[in-house]
């Protein structure tokens, strides 16, 4: 696994062994952030259910910053550092080892609003639709700000209460759903995003 792209491109990414971790596919990653592309320097990036941090490293490689990790699964939460450090993506970085559920409302209390959010929940997880609701209405996503939720093929997201429905993706059995937040300067980008 490695970086597709920015100041990190080709550079490595370890992954525990075993099916404890999904990480996002290298050309799903690419599609990501060419959606991205206009959004993503200096954004600040919200990585949920991180994994190994593929994404939000990815996310750092081209220049979001500041980047936060939540990751409560600790082989994951271990991974993750070892890429940070081994990669030197420490500086205007954060993990918070904790349920998304948690991290979400430490997020919200100290005020953070994030410009990016990529979450990548296990496909089984019973309690992501309630995150999901959760975050719509919770002011973490900025005015104009985007939700992308990667997913089964299957199984797309609903639209939570407080965002709008922009396109879908899918790259075999996976897709990429974006929302965004209505009220800032990046709706008429992130109504037309991926045209």
């Amino acid at each position: 696994m490695r970086i597709v792209g920015g100041v990190l491109r080709g550079r490595r990414l370890a992954a525990p062994k075993g099916d404890a971790t999904r990480p996002t596919l290298e050309r799903v990653r690419e599609a990501l952030f060419d959606i991205l592309q206009r959004e993503i320097a200096g954004a600040a990036f919200l990585d949920l259910f991180a994994g190994t941090g593929a994404v939000g490293i990815e996310a750092w490689s081209r220049g979001a910053r500041p980047v936060v990790f939540v990751e409560e699964r600790a082989q994951a939460v271990a991974a993750l550092r070892r890429n940070m450090e081994s990669l030197g993506v420490t500086e205007m970085a954060r993990v918070l080892p904790l349920p998304a559920a948690r991290a979400l409302r430490l997020l919200c209390a100290e005020g953070f609003r994030a410009e990016v959010i990529f979450a990548d929940p296990p496909y089984a997880e019973p309690r992501w639709p309630d995150l999901l609701a959760g975050l719509g209405e919770s002011g973490l996503l900025s005015p104009g700000g985007l939700l992308v939720v990667e997913h089964a093929l299957k199984r797309p997201p609903e639209t939570p209460a407080g965002l709008e429905r922009g396109r879908s993706y899918k790259y075999g059995d996976t897709g990429l759903t974006v929302f965004w937040r209505t009220g800032g300067l990046g709706d008429e980008v992130s109504r037309g995003i991926g045209d």
